[in-house]
């Protein structure tokens, strides 16, 4: 069927135009593939309208099919699901929806179900469907734990899976990938000659094909990439210190430069100014308000942890233009439409490529427009980093986000969904999670175990009645016990924190909520900052943290665990690239100009290492002798590599060292000289037994127990408590603790625990990309130093290994000192 030739198109055609628009040519062809029934990925810049090249496209196919009816009768059954990640995206596709279903006087509703969704309205939609469901993840697997699901989903035509780069290369795209091969499965079962699509909707990442392959693996057929081919202009500009240090040292230029962002603010209709954590964001809306008061009021706080109704207001604020400026983390990251925002400011290094264009994007949300994004260095090096991701831009060098394979943890967990509603049978349920991508490789051996794990425990668990969740009943696997049943519907998810306590005010009114671990450190008086309020914390009690309004002017600024993630790959390249032009790069290049003394410092005194160089130097200070390593790897790398090496090093000679490392390089600090020179140095960063000297140099056990605890919860090995009753998180990893030497003991193949395993090597330890820089570095030379004292480079790793031992207050003072010295 041809699109421009269906009433469906002219009627969508017609509305459009009275609103002086016209489709682009990617969302007709995105329109055509829905009407031709066949699936894909749409990729478009942000503010091109990726939304309606999908929404609109299932009312032109109902159009078309209804021609005579559209306008008077509604389904009543469910046609659209859209799957977003976020909760704060729900609200804002909704409402687009909804004004675009009114304007064409078509009568579908459109529900939205997520964690703040009540019981009545989850109830509502069961007893009459919406025609369209915005849905997160989790919710969706709840709705596959409900008893007659496969009636509510068997009417549905299409599947929408919002900001799918935000999901592949995580868990919850596991539990997509999941729920859409069970989705496939039910539509082939109802052998119906009405057209079924699934199609994702997603920026621009560097393996755009595989992420089209993973999300419709389980159709087994192939998709279609539509992509906008539009141009999206993209403006960076930094905002410089008046002196550049020449010994930087992370975090504390920020807040000194706040001053020069307030014209920018007053400038702008709507500004967003993006810092990576939620600690910072605190001390920012302080810092903001306490320079300019004149913004109070006009000035709004957005993160994770402040209550829902907070966040809620913020946004809409943000709709209607009323705020000059929210202080955000990544919780306004991805695709709200916000469009009185004009400018954005990103505080420090974003870390990759792909999230610094989504913040930009922000900015700029109409096609044509230019998003401009203003970069504010936390530290002066990161200068560095702003030039880097100017290249990125020009050369669009973005990061591609790897899938996840054999999460047993979430197989199990979503078994025991199926379990609990309609059960499900082995054989056919086999053939359809081998249908993912995800578990495509998975064998008929491991499947067995992980069915054996469901009955009975696993093998070192079944003597206990408490493993023995799901019975085999007439053929089909099913989950018989309600308060099973009940414990599993509460923890569906894989996103595993800290026990998350509410703050309250004794006189009642709710904050946020705040990690357990933090809290847990204060005592009664001390005084905290949340959701921009200074709170006395009174008392815990029941789970929740009473609090009352504080005038202190000295405040504890929560830190949440998470907070620092580490340098993408890809501009760990560009990063290594630009430093090629340190030092001769010209007044267009403002940059690296105005990075010139710090350059001319770090010749002076060692070398500026250029992209095929690897440059060590070897200081020794009163502290004792340091060896400083500058693979430009992200500090995840650069942990692993410090453990090697050391391990290395004192395989030559018996010798112990303590570890520093930043997104640069990283330290080895000694008591005692350290053997490396050109005679060894090409050795110590050889691939050769890699594998095994991690494993050696690295607790490996110790962090596999970490990473065991949060497989076990979403296994449902481990019961995180009722709401309101959270296991403290050492509770949780006692148990954890104690399940992984058990395994280890009795069952040493077990699935969870090599999953545990294989988990720290991919992620945490980034084993891969460890192996890559090695290669590199043998192919590159390998620059040995021997500075008389610090250096530009190696200071603010210096500086960071002090972090740990002293207050905020003495860091600054002892760093001032050691300045000085070091500048006489």
């Amino acid at each position: 069927m041809k699109l421009r030739q269906t009433i469906g198109y002219q009627v969508i055609r017609d509305w459009l135009a009275e609103n002086n628009r016209t489709p682009f040519d990617y969302q007709e062809e995105a329109w055509q593939l829905i009407l031709s029934g066949s699936s894909g990925l749409v990729n478009a810049p942000t503010g091109y309208g990726k939304t309606f090249s999908v929404f609109l496209g299932a009312l032109i196919q109902y159009i078309n099919e209804h021609p005579e009816t559209f306008r008077s009768k509604r389904p009543q059954a469910l046609q659209l699901l859209w799957i977003s990640p976020l909760r704060a995206l729900a609200k804002d596709i909704g409402r687009a929806m909804e004004e675009a279903l009114q304007a064409l006087g078509i009568p579908w509703t459109v529900g939205i179900r997520n964690g703040d969704t009540p019981t009545s309205e989850r109830q509502k939609q069961k007893r009459k469907s919406p025609e369209i469901l915005i849905i997160t993840p989790e919710s969706l697997h709840l709705v596959l734990a409900q008893k007659g699901y496969p009636d509510f989903l068997k009417s549905l035509r299409l599947i929408a899976v919002d900001e799918w780069h935000e999901l592949i290369g995580s868990k919850r795209g596991v539990l997509v990938e999941l729920a859409m091969c069970r989705i496939a499965a039910l539509r082939k079962e109802q052998e119906t000659e009405l057209s079924f699509s699934i199609v994702g909707i997603s920026a621009t990442i560097g393996n755009l094909e595989q992420a089209m392959e993973v999300l419709l693996s389980p159709l087994e057929q192939p998709g279609t990439i539509v992509r906008a081919r539009l141009p999206k202009q993209t403006e960076l500009i930094s905002i410089l210190p008046d002196e550049i240090e020449k010994y930087p040292w992370a975090g504390h230029l920020g807040l000194k430069l706040v001053e020069k962002i307030i014209p920018i603010i007053e400038a702008s209709t709507t500004t967003l100014l993006f810092i990576n954590t939620r600690g910072m964001s605190e001390r920012w809306y302080q810092t903001i308000l306490d320079v300019a008061p004149q913004l109070a009021g006009a000035i709004a706080l957005h993160h994770g942890s402040i209550e829902q109704d907070l966040r809620l207001w913020v946004e809409d604020a943000l709709h209607a233009g009323t705020l000059k400026c929210v202080v955000c983390t990544a919780s306004l990251d991805l695709g709200v439409d916000f469009r009185p925002v004009e400018t954005v400011i990103q505080v420090g290094s974003p870390k990759g490529v792909a999230r610094f264009l989504q913040r930009a994007g922000r900015s700029g949300h109409q096609p044509g427009a230019v998003s401009r994004i203003y970069f504010l260095p936390t530290h002066s090096l990161e200068l560095v980093e702003a030039a880097a991701l100017k290249a990125a831009m020009d050369k669009e060098m973005i990061e591609s986000r790897e899938p996840f394979l054999l999460c047993y943890d979430v197989l199990i967990q979503y078994l025991s969904t199926l379990a609990i509603s309609e059960g499900f049978n082995a054989e056919q349920a086999f053939r359809e999670v081998r249908s993912t991508f995800c578990f495509r490789e998975m064998t008929k051996a491991e499947w067995q175990q992980v069915l054996q794990f469901l009955v009975h425990g696993g093998q070192a668990l079944q003597q206990y009645d408490e493993y023995k969740k799901v019975e085999l009943i007439d053929g089909l696997y099913r989950i018989t016990s309600r308060r099973v049943a009940m414990r599993h519907r509460m923890h569906i998810g894989t996103i595993v924190s800290d026990a998350m306590l509410k703050v309250k005010f004794v006189s009642g009114g709710y904050v946020g909520v705040i990690e357990e671990w933090f809290i847990s450190r204060l005592e009664p008086g001390e005084v905290f900052t949340l959701a921009g309020r200074n709170l006395e914390l009174v008392m815990i009690k029941d789970m929740t943290v009473l609090v009352r309004k504080s005038s202190s002017k000295k405040s504890i600024v929560p830190s949440w665990m998470g907070g620092r993630m580490p340098l993408s790959a890809n501009l760990g390249q560009l990063l290594r690239h630009t430093l090629n032009e340190a030092g001769k790069a010209g007044p267009e290049n403002i940059e690296l100009y105005a990075l010139a003394p710090l350059f001319e410092l770090q010749n002076q005194l060692s070398q500026v290492p250029e992209e095929n160089e690897l440059l060590i130097e070897q200081i020794e200070t009163k502290d004792g002798f340091h060896l400083y390593v500058y693979p430009f790897e992200g500090r995840l790398v650069h942990e692993a590599m410090a453990a090697i090496l050391a391990y290395r090093i004192s395989k030559i000679q018996p010798i112990s060292f303590s570890f520093a490392m930043n997104d640069y390089g990283f330290e080895l600090l000694s008591d005692q000289p350290i053997p490396v020179d050109d005679t060894n140095v090409y050795e110590l960063f050889s691939t050769d037994n890699l594998f095994a000297d991690i494993q050696r140099s690295v607790n490996s056990t110790e962090m596999a127990k970490r990473k065991f605890r949060d497989i076990a919860v979403i296994g449902g090995l481990l019961f995180q408590g009722y709401p309101g009753e959270h296991k403290k998180a050492r509770h949780l990893q006692a148990s954890a603790s104690l399940l992984f030497k058990v395994f280890q003991e009795y069952e040493p193949d077990n699935l969870l625990m090599r999953q545990a395993y294989q988990e720290v090597f991919d992620q945490q330890m980034e084993e891969t990309r460890l192996r890559n820089m090695l290669e590199r570095i043998q192919q590159s030379r390998i620059i040995l130093r021997f500075p008389e004292k610090l250096t530009p480079f190696c200071f603010p790793i210096k500086v960071d290994s002090k972090r740990e031992q002293l207050s905020s207050e003495s860091l600054e003072d002892r760093v001032r000192k050691m300045q000085l010295q070091l500048l006489k």
